[in-house]
């Protein structure tokens, strides 16, 4: 085996900037073996997404042990989508697929629009050019929520229970949790389910225009439909990582456009940049640092071996920095148009929410962009403890309009 990997997922200065660690392992080698989490890891872009898109590489999910312990959380992951592989995951997809058809994301478009305006003005009001308001609770912390909230029909006063659910949940895909956080997120995927389970109940008996709806009613050309556990899990996961994802791009993406005044001032300049200007941002900081894939049989990756039975991960966040990929790759370039970056994944487990995230996004860097003269750092970014799921926990800002 390749020597183990120069990263450690739980040192301080690693969660805080992986990318110097990520370069050096690169140099090394493009798979390596990592001793502390027992599974290869793939360094390089071309390795990752062989990770992401080879069919002998799944996502093979077994209950927690006890099972009894996490009967919450094992139920969400046996039916979701993210873990599920051919023929399985083809069935649900298309199901899902079928119910995202019916013209959710651009019925939604201008109702985010608006959203996001608003939050915005609300942060310049509160801010006056010269009081630090937090991004988090002033808009990247409401706007994905929401939006999650409006696609599934969610009522406006149980809107608050979903976000904290949320949080408590992925902490599960982190290293090194302890009981208290594996108990916090079965008690919130618990609640999570049977409050959905209420809500799909309700829509059996009064359909909206909503997707829970949609996906209650949907059927394939074969007569299939989604059972009650698939559909529930199919919102949970749209809310966990559709949420997770837009609330970290905004927060990692901001960031790095106030440490990189050049490209702020150029995004200004030129707004047409935005949709442009998103996509590098995704690359540049990415949400979403590690996925892990097992492999069913002997498979060759990146010049080793991984048995059958072994884990790989892609680190998505290196593979987004590799020079033999992106011209200047730890330059950022708002106007980078050559950027197969792969932070929505690749392959069948391409993120099927995508163009609702681009939605939001484009929307909340626009009313930033568009809603203010001026935007400034109000204090130090804090950063979330977590090295898997890479976001902020506060961004003050100073925003003038």
């Amino acid at each position: 085996m390749s020597p183990a990997a120069p990263l450690d997922l739980t040192d301080p200065a690693v969660v805080a900037d992986p990318y110097p660690a990520f370069a050096a392992a690169r140099a090394t080698a493009a798979v390596q073996w990592h001793e502390g989490l027992g599974l290869w890891l793939a360094f390089t872009h071309a390795a990752a997404n062989a990770v992401l898109r080879d069919r002998r590489l799944g996502r093979i999910w077994s209950d927690k042990e006890p099972a009894e312990r996490f009967e919450a959380f094992n139920l969400i992951h046996r039916n979701a989508i993210l873990e599920m592989e051919p023929p399985d995951h083809t069935r649900l997809r298309r199901l899902i697929s079928t119910a995202f058809a019916r013209g959710h994301v651009e019925r939604l478009r201008p109702w985010v629009q608006a959203l996001a305006d608003r939050l915005v003005d609300g942060m310049v009001e509160r801010s006056a050019g010269t009081a630090p308001v937090d991004l988090f609770t002033g808009m990247a912390g409401q706007l994905p929520v929401a939006v999650i909230a409006e696609l599934l029909g969610v009522p406006e006063a149980d809107r608050p229970l979903l976000r904290p659910w949320s949080n408590a949940i992925v902490k599960m895909y982190e290293y090194g949790r302890t009981p208290q956080i594996e108990d916090g997120a079965e008690r919130a995927a618990a609640e999570f389910v049977g409050y959905l389970r209420g809500l799909v109940a309700e829509r059996r008996t009064r359909l909206g225009e909503d997707l829970i709806s949609h996906l209650v009613t949907v059927r394939d050309s074969q007569g299939d439909r989604l059972t009650e556990d698939e559909l529930v899990t199919t919102c949970i996961l749209l809310l966990d990582a559709g949420h997770e994802a837009t609330v970290n791009v905004t927060g990692n993406g901001l960031l790095a456009l106030l440490e990189h005044p050049d490209q702020l001032a150029r995004l200004r300049a030129a707004p047409d940049l935005l949709p442009t200007a998103v996509e590098e941002l995704m690359r540049f900081d990415s949400p979403l640092q590690l996925f892990e894939r097992t492999a069913t049989e002997d498979v060759a990756i990146g010049g080793v071996t991984v048995e059958r039975g072994q884990k790989i991960a892609a680190l998505l966040g290196s593979a987004n920095r590799d020079p033999a990929v992106f011209a200047g790759a730890d330059t950022l370039d708002v106007g980078r148009t050559e950027n197969p970056h792969i932070s929505f994944g690749a392959g069948v487990h391409f993120c099927i929410g995508a163009p609702l995230a681009r939605v939001e996004l484009q929307a909340s860097f626009g009313a930033l962009l568009r809603r203010t003269s001026a935007l400034e750092l109000g204090g130090p970014a804090v950063r979330r403890p977590e090295f898997v799921i890479r976001g902020l926990q506060e961004l003050p800002l100073v925003l003038t309009g």
